[in-house]
């Protein structure tokens, strides 16, 4: 039973971590990702410019910010799980869907404030928003591949001596 409960311990302190990072990294994503301009007319937005790639813009900074969180997680995740690499690993895969989720959350709120009035309606700078969700595993695959890869490095040049 000690045992389990170490494993579980491991396991929720890790997805933890991860989720107080996903803060971090919401943030970051706000700070570096462009806005995307609206004009509110009669209280629904349109996009100011129809042809603008801020929305996807936005998508590939939020990959990029959570898959750099990844990396660093999965990297202080080996070193510190010597004992316990599985429940780490498990612990990274888990943290990082509820990080990336936390992250989308948190950047998405910490943007948009209405600019300016004009005849046509109230041009807005709204919160980020994800278009496309398959970026929220950015963090969790990127960690996990990252651990086993430098497992696999470090079992490898150990059993070649």
């Amino acid at each position: 039973m000690r045992h389990l409960r170490g494993n579980l311990a491991t396991t929720v302190v890790t997805v933890l971590v991860l989720a107080v990072l996903g803060v971090v990294a919401g943030y970051v994503w706000s700070a570096l990702a462009p806005a995307t301009r609206y004009v509110l007319v009669d209280g629904t937005p349109h996009l100011a410019d129809p042809e603008t790639q801020s929305l996807i813009e936005a998508d590939g900074w939020f990959a990029a910010v959570t898959g750099g969180f990844g990396l660093v997680c999965a990297v202080a995740g080996y070193v510190l799980s010597r004992h316990r690499p599985v429940e780490v690993l498990v612990g990274l895969a888990a943290g990082g869907l509820l990080a990336g989720y936390v992250a989308m959350l948190v950047g998405g709120t910490a943007k948009g404030v209405v600019q300016a009035a004009g005849p046509g309606g109230y041009t807005t700078t709204t919160s980020l928003d994800l278009t496309a969700y398959g970026v929220l595993f950015a963090w969790p695959l990127v960690a996990t591949t990252v651990f086993w890869v430098i497992e696999f490095a470090v079992t490898y040049n150990q059993r070649a001596r």
